[in-house]
């Protein structure tokens, strides 16, 4: 079904009776030529672009919980393309032009608001920093507008400019970052893939990989083994327990990330707006609730909650930029599981198992990516080549020590993020 304002008008003169579900939930097959483990943003773009792009039908995305129930719809729904590095510049510069046409293409509104993304700084040497990247940004393509105390204090009065810490010199304005609605895009890429014959089959836990002479044969799963050709692993925070059923070690850590919403409140809050002292992020949803999130909780866990001494920590913050905010009761958090990578940027690539693939170390950027890494990761599994945006991401640039992409400056070390 496909949805339009008259389709809205005339299923509400029926009762709204003539829905159809938006997806199938099919039983998984003997075999497939392409099993994607994940079913997530990225596993979900994953196979829609290869179905899309590369024509291929006979594909299954394995999902241990429910469609959106990780990464995907756990997050600060953030989109941006202000990357500095070659090699990340180009891949996120990809990804936002495919966010900007994506509720045309998948006839589903993930609805993305291009309201800005604003970066803080707070002396001359990150001012200096800010103009590189800003460059940088505009050379690759994209936007970016440099505000001076004066410039900010127009478009965000309501922040505390003279903090004897971190008081505010300025910000660096990326006009076409966004905000989306998290479950939208996995609905919309979900949606998309089954209408093209993918088969989505959650509640189905992969619990081993087959490998054969050096070939990946198919998986073990909760619901029975199913063979495949090819296998793409593409699980998040649970990067490096699914390699580890391939016999693969990741250079991968997984640590909480936390995120907080608060009451619904009037409009206030027009941008995104990111506080890199205080490492504190926030912008407002279209339900009025204040969208807000700060630094990893520091310790290795999978457990999609956080701690209080972070909770803490990311009050603090809230109220050293923005003191109004102390009056909002926080309705709920949450917690993502990261998979973070020594130098702060992603893999795709092929593994040492024939037919077999890996897209993982996302680290705090996942859901901005989601685009672009479905496309990237696709093209890869499709072509057996890496896609042209995404030749950097490689696995073995952790073993040799070229060509790493030290994006935050966090000297390659997993304890530095």
């Amino acid at each position: 079904m496909r949805y339009s304002a008259l389709k809205v008008f005339t299923q509400g003169l029926t009762g709204n009776k003539g829905w159809r579900p938006v997806w199938r939930n099919p039983d998984p097959k003997p075999e497939y030529d392409i099993v994607i483990i994940g079913g997530g943003g990225h596993g979900l773009s994953t196979a829609y672009y290869l179905a899309k792009k590369h024509g291929l039908k006979n594909i299954a995305v394995l999902e241990k919980g429910y469609i959106g129930g990780g990464n995907v719809g756990r997050n600060t729904t953030i989109v941006r393309a202000n990357y500095f590095l070659p090699g990340n510049s180009e891949f996120y510069s990809h990804s936002m032009k495919l966010w900007e046409g994506l509720s045309q293409d998948l006839n589903f509104n993930v609805m993305l608001s291009q309201r800005g993304v604003i970066s803080l700084f707070h002396s001359d040497g990150q001012r200096d920093a800010f103009v590189r990247r800003g460059n940088a940004m505009i050379n690759q393509g994209d936007d970016a507008v440099l505000l001076d105390r004066d410039g900010l204090q127009k478009m965000l009065p309501y922040l505390d400019y003279d903090n004897g810490r971190f008081p505010i010199y300025g910000g660096l304005l990326h006009p076409r970052g966004a905000t989306a609605r998290h479950d939208g895009v996995a609905w919309g890429y979900a949606r998309g893939a089954d209408q093209r014959g993918v088969d989505l089959i959650q509640n189905c836990e992969v619990t081993g990989i087959d490998i054969v002479g050096g070939k990946v044969t198919g998986v073990q799963t909760t619901r029975g083994a199913i063979r495949a050709k090819k296998v793409g692993i593409v699980v998040a925070g649970r990067s490096g327990q699914v390699a580890e059923m391939a016999g693969m070690r990741l250079p991968i850590e997984s640590h909480v990330l936390q995120a907080f919403v608060s009451e619904g409140l009037k409009p206030a809050i027009d941008h995104v707006i990111s506080f890199g002292m205080g490492h504190f992020y926030i912008s407002q949803s279209d339900k009025g609730g204040l969208v807000f999130g700060g630094d990893l909780d520091f310790y290795a866990s999978y457990a999609q909650r956080g701690n209080l001494p972070r909770k803490e920590q990311v009050m603090e913050a809230a109220m050293t930029l923005m003191p109004m905010i102390g009056k909002a009761k926080v309705l709920r958090s949450w917690g993502g599981i990261m998979d973070m990578t020594p130098d702060g940027s992603p893999i795709i690539d092929k593994t040492g198992t024939d037919g077999l693939f890996i897209d993982c170390g996302w680290c705090y950027g996942g859901f901005k990516a989601v685009p672009g890494s479905g496309d990237a990761f696709a093209h890869l599994i499709a072509t057996g080549q890496p896609h042209e945006t995404a030749r950097g991401f490689r696995l073995d640039r952790f073993r040799t020590g070229q060509g790493i992409m030290d994006e935050e400056g966090t000297g390659s070390q997993h304890n530095l993020h």
